[in-house]
This record gives C-alpha cells, structure tokens and sequence, in this order.
C-alpha cells in the first residue's frame, strides 16, 4: 500500500519537474504510475493539483498552495535523514562528557585524543564536577556519560570499570624519614593530613575507612584539586592522600615520597557512568570503545 508521504513526495517530484515522464524517471517509477499516484493524491485530498499544457505539466492554484508546504516539509525530511545519517557515521554530532579534574587531566586526554583524530567532525563538550554532580547531570540527560571515581550506587546509572587506582599518603622533604618506616593509619593523625574537599567521592572514600577502624579523620586542609594536594605536599605543608597512578611524576622525579603503611587502602576503581535507559550514541558508544574497561 502506497502511503500518503510516497504519495506527497511523488507530487513533489512531478510539480518540481514540470513533467511526469521526467518525475518517473528520477523516481525510478514508470509514467503510469505517477500517473495512479497523482490520481489518488487527488482524489484524497478532492482537488484538482495539475493542468496538462503542450510542454508537460503546471500546478493549479490549489496545487500551489500545497506544494509551499509540502516541498518544505519533504526537504526538512530529507535533512533529517541526511543529518542521521552523518550522526551515525560520525561525519557530524556532539558528545557530552562529564568527569572530574583529575581524571581528565590523567586519564582522559589521550583517549580523548585518539577519539578526536578518529571523528574530527564531532563536536565535544567536556563539563567537570564531582562524582555526586556528575550522576546528577546524567540523570537529567544533560551528559551522555561520565567517567567517575567508582564506587557509584544508583539504581538508575550503569557502571563499568575502567582501570584500578589506589589510595596513598605522599610527603615532601620535611616527612622524608616517614618513607623509610612503616606508620599506621592512626599515627598519621599525628601529622598534619591534607585531604579533597568533603562532598569529593575519593575523600569519602578513605574517610569511611578510616572511620571503620575507628578513626576520626580531622584534616588541617581541605582543597579542591588533586594537584593541590600534590603541590601542598611538596611544599611541606603536610601529608596529603593521593591516587597513585596519576602522582607518578612526582614520585618519579622525588618531589614527593610515598609513606609505607602497615595496612595499605584496598584499590578502588574508575569507570564509565551512563542511563541504564537510555542508549549510548553512536559518538559515546565509539569512545567507550576505544578506552575499553575491565
């Protein structure tokens, strides 16, 4: 059965052409059945839409008018399914990407990199907030994914592991000696304790293991930024708590000093957050590729 929008764009065809022979031919269609198609176009709609003259064919007023309409509505069409058709080959799009400072500054970029040189003509939009936020944005669909400091508990949100990081005391010169001995977590209370912003998932973290052993986690600091910590560290202000695998530069290059525990923080994880209800584009869905998980 022939629908009412093969049959709009049959007439558009025709009125653009000025010719059914011509529409046909561009239709793929035999002469008679533009013919048929217009007849039925017509009889529907109980007008008359073209008027033969000796050089082929011409709309009628009321064919006019319809045609302001319906030539618009078939180009919108046939843009929409041009730009889909871009979108879901990469040619063009946006993806919307939620994470925090550090793991895009230490995990992200090179991903971010290879995706970028893959698919050039997708627009990126990078937005930075805390875990809690981030799984907020998703939610209200406001980012298509997120890469976020695991554990992530919503019913709503699906996970998948990236790769592990741990939980680690650094020092600068002035703790040097604490680097050559084993310490507990409670004798780290003796010193000074540089710690993320309370609302960050990885101060969390920690605080609810040390807050199972016991111990009350009273911070002289508080800073927003994993590379504050690693700065005010190295400017001796303290004993920060840091993730590991990105502070391998300065532990490289002896500007801070890991301090051995006698218990050390079990690893925790980073990984991809998005809508268990909602499908990843194809955009997300080709860089979760390239980045894998565990």
């Amino acid at each position: 059965m022939v629908s009412k929008l093969d049959l709009y764009k049959v007439f558009c065809e025709v009125a653009n052409c000025k010719s059914f022979s011509k529409a046909a031919k561009n239709l793929y269609m035999t002469q008679p059945a533009i013919s048929q198609s217009i007849m039925n176009l017509e009889k529907e709609l109980g007008v008359r839409l073209f008027t033969r003259t000796s050089k082929g064919v011409k709309l009628t007023n009321e064919g006019k008018l319809l045609f302001e309409y319906i030539n618009s509505a078939i180009n919108l069409i046939n843009v929409g399914e041009k730009k889909l058709f871009e979108a879901r080959n990469l040619m063009v799009g946006e993806m919307k990407i939620g994470v925090g400072d550090t793991i895009s500054k230490y995990f992200l970029l090179p991903y971010l990199s290879v995706f970028h040189n893959k698919s050039p003509n997708i627009k990126l939009k990078i937005i930075n907030r805390t875990t809690m936020e981030l799984c907020s944005l998703l939610k209200s669909g406001e980012i298509d994914l997120a890469i976020c400091n695991l554990p992530v508990k919503d019913s709503a949100i699906a996970v998948r592991k990236c790769m592990d990081i741990h939980d680690i005391f650094v020092c600068g010169e002035k703790y040097k000696e604490l680097s050559t001995k084993e310490i507990s977590l409670r004798q780290l209370l003796e010193y000074p304790l540089i710690f993320l912003e309370r609302k960050s998932n990885s101060r969390q973290y920690v605080e609810k293991i040390f807050s199972s052993k016991g111990i009350r986690l009273t911070p002289e600091i508080e800073l927003g930024s994993h590379e504050l910590l690693l700065e005010f560290s190295k400017y001796n202000f303290g004993i920060a708590c840091v993730i590991e695998e990105f502070s391998k530069d300065y532990l490289d290059k002896k500007l801070l000093y890991k301090i051995n525990l006698t218990e050390e923080l079990p690893k925790r994880s980073i990984g991809f957050c998005f809508l268990k209800s909602v499908s990843l584009s194809t955009a997300a869905q080709r860089f979760v590729d390239i980045v894998g998980y565990q």
